[in-house]
C-alpha cells in the first residue's frame, strides 16, 4: 500500500477493520511520525528547520508563513494539510488520519487536540475506525486545551474559547465554549486593519 493509497480511503470515511491492510499501514505511519516528531520535540530548531521538518511530517511542503512552537505531536502527519501564516502553539496533538485541513491566518492554541477518528461502539469490535475530517476555517483562533472532534467544520473568523468541547460545526463569526461547546456570542468586528506582522 502506499500513502497516497492510505490517504485515499482514510478520506472516504469507509469503517477501517482492525487489523486490516489499511490498519496495518496506519501502524507503519505513525512509527515513521513519531521518528519526525522526536527530532522536532529535541532542542531548538530555527523557523526554517521547523518548516522543514513539518514539510517532512506531512510529505508536503508548508509555506514559509508557517510558525510552531513545539513540541507537537501526532500520530500519521501524512493527512494534514495548513495554509498561509498558520500559527501552533506548544503541545498541540494531531490525531489526522481522518485529515485536518487548516486554512490560512489560523492561530492554534497551546495544547490543542484536533481527533479524526472515532472507534466502533461494539465492544467486540472496539478497534474498527471511523474517520472523519476536521476543516478549520479562516482567521479561526482555537484557546488552550480545547478538543475538536471528528467531522466538524469552525467557520471562519470563529473563535473556540480554552478548555472547549467541539463536537458540533461552528458557524463563521461566533465565539463557542463549554463542554460540549455552546455559541456565546458573536465575534466582534473591530475597525482597524494592518499587515500580517510574519
Amino acid at each position: 500500500m502506499t500513502t497516497e493509497t492510505f490517504i485515499g480511503i482514510m478520506n472516504s470515511g469507509e469503517k477501517i477493520l482492525c487489523g486490516s491492510d489499511v490498519h496495518r499501514y496506519m501502524g507503519k505511519l505513525s512509527q515513521e511520525a513519531m521518528k519526525i516528531t522526536a527530532m522536532i520535540n529535541c532542542g531548538y530548531h530555527e523557523p526554517k528547520e521547523i518548516r522543514e521538518l513539518f514539510s517532512l511530517l506531512t510529505g508536503r511542503e508548508v509555506n514559509e508563513s508557517f510558525r510552531m512552537f513545539p513540541p507537537f505531536y501526532t500520530d500519521c502527519g501524512k493527512n494534514i494539510h495548513i495554509g498561509r501564516n498558520v500559527f501552533l502553539n506548544g503541545g498541540c496533538r494531531f490525531q489526522d488520519q481522518g485529515g485536518i485541513y487548516i486554512d490560512d491566518g489560523a492561530l492554534i492554541g497551546p495544547m490543542v487536540v484536533l481527533a479524526t477518528l472515532n472507534h466502533e461502539q461494539n465492544p467486540e469490535y472496539r478497534g474498527d475506525l471511523f474517520p472523519k475530517p476536521i476543516h478549520i476555517g479562516k482567521n479561526v483562533w482555537i484557546g488552550a486545551n480545547a478538543t475538536v472532534l471528528p467531522g466538524v467544520t469552525i467557520g471562519d473568523g470563529a473563535i473556540i474559547a480554552a478548555g472547549a468541547v467541539v463536537a458540533k460545526d461552528v458557524l463563521p463569526g461566533v465565539i463557542v465554549g463549554g463542554v460540549p461547546a455552546k455559541i456565546i456570542k458573536k465575534v466582534e468586528a473591530g475597525s482597524q486593519v494592518r499587515e500580517k506582522i510574519w
